[in-house]
């Protein structure tokens, strides 16, 4: 234990300053360890003269579409990695050779080390936007290489390895744990990555329809996930089968416990599959109204004209009526009532309305407006104009008061007029009249 007085007495200084003179001259000053640090410091400079031409590789934009959608983006993130990369394959097969040659490899093992650890922290900070996830892995990486530095790491997996649990003839480590873990992260993250480049795939190809382009989308993401979690438990050794009575006692309480979920899971399939609804429909349920924004597992997002994203529940598609404005086409009528007084030029007041519907650019020509006499009212002749859009997404109550305002402005140029509530009232016999004088009154001699 070193305390003041070690540290303020010169002979004792003197002592510890030769013992690690000694350690140096014996376990760094040989002839060994400067080999491996010439082996290091060559290798270093070789893979800097290559690295400017592996970066100028990989950044060549090559004339093919399937290299542009895999290979650029790897080649992306490799460009900046050049040096490493090329330095840790220098390193590992000076490793190889100095195995095979049985000379010492110690610090060049320590290179490599820290050589991945760098490599694989650019690579995590570069492809995964999490930033817990991307720190979890730097911590990961560089506990792994300070392990393997100091020789460590040998006895650490075998203590993992030693802490297991045993179900009948399943027996679980923490390592197997941390290997299931790390295969299946990458398994996923690898197929989060291949069912992206599909479904962007999907968006671009013109001769899918959107509810096709979700569902392959989810049967492809769901059939990959599973896959991936398969192969990742079955590459570390787990066999799948000594769960299976287990996961159909667990299969049996959440099927009872979350029926809902499972209802709607099942909803959302049956919607995209029969494409009653997809994304862009304009539909109503209940007092909902608006624009599809996506199909989901559970529910369906809507988003109405006052900016409100309602998430409704699959199952209530199912089992509800749903009015769908644009199920076969966008093709939608618009009736809109308009009273004129009896005084007025009723077939002067038809065209004007078909004129007026017809100045609005969404209202459509083809087919055309449609103005009718509806009736006979009380205090107006009624009429009913018709109009029709194809983009109902846009709102319906915008045009039909476009349309009414540009009727009441060619109205009042015309002199068309609008009615309004009247009484006529009839007496029958005399009526006593009085006439009092309104002094009389104020003075109380009436």
């Amino acid at each position: 234990m070193v305390n003041i007085e070690t540290l303020t007495d010169p002979a004792k200084i003197i002592a510890i300053a030769q013992t690690m003179l000694v350690w140096l001259d014996k376990n760094v000053l040989v002839i060994g360890t400067v080999l491996q640090a010439l082996v290091v410091i060559i290798a270093f400079f070789l893979a800097w003269a290559m690295s400017n031409r592996i970066s100028q590789v990989l950044q060549v934009d090559w004339q093919s579409a399937l290299y542009r959608r895999f290979g650029a983006p790897v080649a992306h993130v490799l460009a900046p990695l050049s040096l490493p990369i090329a330095w840790l394959v220098l390193q590992w097969f000076s490793v190889l050779a100095a195995r095979h040659s049985q000379w010492p490899h110690h610090l060049i093992e320590i290179a490599v080390s820290l050589l991945a650890a760098w490599i694989v922290i650019r690579l995590a900070t570069s492809l995964i936007r999490n930033r817990n996830w991307s720190k979890f892995i730097t911590i990961a990486a560089w506990v792994v290489a300070a392990l393997n530095i100091t020789a460590l790491l040998d006895p650490t997996t075998e203590i993992l390895a030693s802490m297991a649990i045993q179900f009948g003839a399943l027996r679980i480590s923490i390592l197997d744990v941390l290997h299931a873990g790390v295969a299946i992260a990458v398994l996923l993250w690898l197929a989060g990555m291949l069912t992206g480049y599909l479904e962007r795939w999907l968006a671009s190809t013109p001769n899918v329809s959107p509810s096709a382009r979700v569902l392959f989308g989810k049967l492809f993401r769901v059939a990959v996930y599973t896959v991936a979690v398969i192969v990742g438990l079955e590459s570390v050794g787990i066999d799948l089968s000594t769960f299976a009575v287990f996961s159909g006692a667990v299969g049996l309480g959440v099927g009872f416990g979350l029926q809902k979920v499972i209802s709607n899971l099942v909803s959302g399939v049956i919607l995209l599959m029969d494409r009653s609804v997809k994304p862009g429909d304009v539909i109503a349920v209940g007092e909902t109204y608006g624009e599809i924004k996506t199909l989901g597992g559970r529910y369906v997002s809507v988003i109405t004209r006052d900016g409100a994203e309602h998430l409704i529940p699959n199952e209530e598609l199912i089992s509800q009526r749903v009015e769908n404005w644009s199920y076969s086409d966008r093709l939608i009528r618009q009736r809109l009532p308009i009273g004129v007084s009896y005084n007025s030029d009723i077939h002067r007041a038809i065209e004007l309305a078909i004129a007026a519907a017809l100045s609005i650019d969404r209202v459509l020509a083809n087919p055309g407006p449609v103005c009718q006499l509806a009736g006979f009212g009380d205090n107006s002749v009624d009429l009913e104009l018709r109009i029709w859009v194809n983009d109902p997404q846009n709102g319906l109550g915008n045009v039909r008061s476009a349309v009414l305002l540009k009727v009441w402005d060619l109205f009042r140029e015309n002199h068309i007029e609008f009615p309004f509530p009247q009484r006529d009232v009839n007496i029958k016999g005399p009526v006593p009249v009085r006439i009092v004088n309104p002094h009389d009154e104020l003075t109380g001699k009436v």
